[in-house]
């Protein structure tokens, strides 16, 4: 094993989270340095739907099976708080205003939804309640968490919004669409924030262990792409619109779209009798990290010695966080992934 000294994470959101367990694991406790809360951005605001082959003939596909194991695995080891729930997923489609003609397949739904198939089932498909998930991974990896914002790399160190210089002999930067904001983090490629609306409804056992990915035409012609996701504790969440805003400097500072999150609440009551009176408990807006290429990057970050990049996950990052977090503490502490290639995800391939 090498000897990595003092390992500096910057960001606490699932895969900070994640790479801080794993180096646990090996009896390596890491100080995590996030500006607000554990998962507070879209790790916090999440689907956190899983599924094992939907990234078939892709680079991402080693790394998902590998994550979506690694999901049941972390369940039974440490008594599943977050809710990892297997179940079955659907397809289908809808139209504003318009009836299908006939009971939906699925009894929850209305007739407005036309099911066109099964695309997974208990043994590909699963949901985790991605707060619980992250904020558990982080307290099981016993990491000490500092309160503050890195703005750069200091010599021996990161430097703090302030000033502050905190010494590290190992630094990664998992810092979502924020990583490219440190001064002195040129050796990486452009993230980018694609920005996501979600509610979360209160509905008790009334909707089953199936998920929903459709496709649902609006009355004036535009086609929006809905995800309902019924989580263990009895609630629901639901998105529809993505934009692309332009990213604020703090996430704190993010905001819905107008009318985003109406929008979403009439589109989702209008589909299933279950959300007609259903509370919502939160109205949600986020930013997921984005590469050019669509790929994340997890590795080195080029011309920086003991500096390394985990972040750019997009849509998968709650999947693909387990995974992540195994090879990155395998690449530092012993110069390797095991489980997983990385060289798909070098940050030098976008330079």
């Amino acid at each position: 094993m090498n000897l990595p000294g003092k390992i500096v994470i910057c960001g606490g959101g699932v895969i900070g989270a994640a790479i801080a367990y794993y180096l646990s694991l090996r009896g390596v406790q890491p100080l995590v340095i996030e500006r607000h809360e554990i998962a507070g951005a879209a790790s916090g605001k999440s689907g956190g739907f899983l599924a094992l082959d939907w990234c078939r003939g892709t680079p991402l596909d080693r790394l998902a099976r590998r994550s979506f194991r690694l999901h049941a695995e972390l369940a039974e080891a440490l008594g599943n708080p977050w809710g990892f729930r297997r179940l079955a997923t659907f397809a289908g489609h809808a139209a504003e205003g318009r009836s299908a003609g006939r009971q939906s397949r699925l009894p929850w739904l209305s007739d407005s939804v036309a099911i066109t198939g099964q695309i997974g089932g208990p043994e590909t498909t699963a949901l985790v309640e991605p707060r619980a998930f992250a904020t558990g991974l982080m307290h099981a990896s016993g990491a000490e968490v500092k309160r503050g914002t890195v703005v750069g790399l200091a010599d021996g160190g990161v430097t703090l919004e302030g000033g502050e210089t905190v010494p590290a002999d190992t630094v990664v930067i998992a810092m979502g669409p924020w990583s490219n904001l440190g001064s002195t983090f040129e050796g990486l490629p452009r993230v980018f924030g694609l920005k996501g609306h979600s509610l979360v409804f209160r509905t008790g056992d009334a909707i089953p262990a199936e998920a929903l990915f459709l496709e649902y035409q609006e009355a004036g012609g535009e086609v929006l792409t809905p995800e309902i996701f019924p989580r263990a504790d009895g609630t629901v969440w639901a998105c529809a619109i993505s934009s692309t805003a332009a990213l604020p400097r703090d996430p704190a500072e993010v905001t819905a779209d107008a009318g985003a999150h109406a929008r979403l609440e009439a589109l989702c009551r209008s589909l299933a009798p279950a959300l007609v009176d259903a509370p919502i408990l939160a109205r949600q807006a986020c930013f997921r990290p984005v590469t050019e290429d669509g790929l994340p990057l997890i590795g080195r970050v080029p011309g920086m010695d003991g500096v390394y990049v985990a972040t750019g996950h997009s849509v998968w990052g709650m999947l693909n966080a387990p995974a992540t977090g195994e090879a990155m503490a395998e690449l530092i502490l012993d110069g390797a992934s095991a489980h997983v290639d990385l060289a798909p995800f070098a940050a030098d391939r976008l330079r």
